[in-house]
């Protein structure tokens, strides 16, 4: 059972900023959030913030969101960790579609792209989409959990 209301947020210096965005939103939205780095826009690679954001979310069975350059390091940093599901998304439906179809628990977006504008309509949805019922999702899901 995912822990719905708590987050877990990172980004790498190129993310940072959008990550600020969406913790402030978050926080509106009344979800529990976990920083886990970075705090400022000094250098860091991603896979340090990837693997210990992933790592939160697996163990707590929570949400969360990862922000780099393109989103696309943190996501395959995150789907290295047992457990972890994640998906970059651009635009409202590639969040949605990454929850109902492939219970997707990590929300990758590019700070440096052109989502980061709509991040607020992209998070809104990845969060508010639940998995799908239709068995079909639910074989794939799991066909993909034992690779």
């Amino acid at each position: 059972m995912l822990k719905m209301n708590k987050i877990i947020i990172g980004a790498d210096h190129a993310g940072f900023k959008v990550k600020e965005k969406i913790k402030k939103y978050l926080k509106e939205l009344n979800y529990q959030v976990e920083d886990v780095g970075t705090h400022s826009e000094e250098s860091i690679d991603y896979p340090l913030i990837g693997k210990k954001a992933a790592k939160k979310v697996a163990q707590t069975k929570s949400r969360g969101i990862l922000v780099c350059g393109s989103g696309l390091g943190m996501t395959i940093t995150a789907n290295k960790i047992k457990g972890i599901r994640a998906a970059l998304a651009y635009d409202t439906y590639t969040a949605k579609v990454a929850r109902e179809h492939n219970n997707a628990n990590i929300l990758t977006l590019g700070g440096r792209t052109s989502s980061a504008k709509n991040y607020k309509t992209i998070v809104n949805t990845f969060l508010k989409t639940k998995f799908s019922k239709e068995k079909r999702h639910h074989r794939r899901v799991k066909e993909m959990d034992v690779l």
